[in-house]
């Protein structure tokens, strides 16, 4: 029988509501960035610009695809320290800053909830 895992709870952040961390301080903008600048080749010429916009639109809407295609499935990450876990996949938030499961198999427990960080999973997998 698989061991239940208490959850962590994080410490509030430094709003009023509670609602996380400014996405404008310096520690949200290393740790988060929610776009990667274009390169400096392509500030110059716009034609190259055109096709790296292009090109980052059509990785865009295949990942996004790819979240759609995990919904409910068992997926399993790769992460940091070489730990490997699985999970039935819900959601992810708007930036893609976190991932929503279920059934959080991990080799201390199971969560029957939980919130994986992107900045930790190295790769996922899942069946189709």
């Amino acid at each position: 029988m698989a061991t239940p895992v208490p959850v962590l709870r994080l410490p509030k952040g430094p709003d009023p509501n509670s609602r996380g961390f400014d996405p404008n301080s310096p520690r949200f903008t290393a740790l988060c960035r929610t776009s990667i600048p274009t390169s400096a080749a392509a500030e110059s010429d716009p034609v190259q610009l055109q096709e790296e916009q292009h090109a980052r639109s059509v990785l865009r809407e295949r990942f996004l695809r790819c979240l759609l295609a995990m919904t409910n499935r068992k997926v399993h990450f790769q992460m940091h320290e070489k730990v490997n876990v699985e999970a039935t996949f819900g959601a992810s938030d708007i930036d893609v800053l976190n991932f929503q499961v279920s059934d959080l198999h991990t080799p201390i427990g199971v969560q029957k909830e939980a919130l994986i960080r992107c900045q930790d999973v190295i790769s996922f997998t899942f069946d189709i």
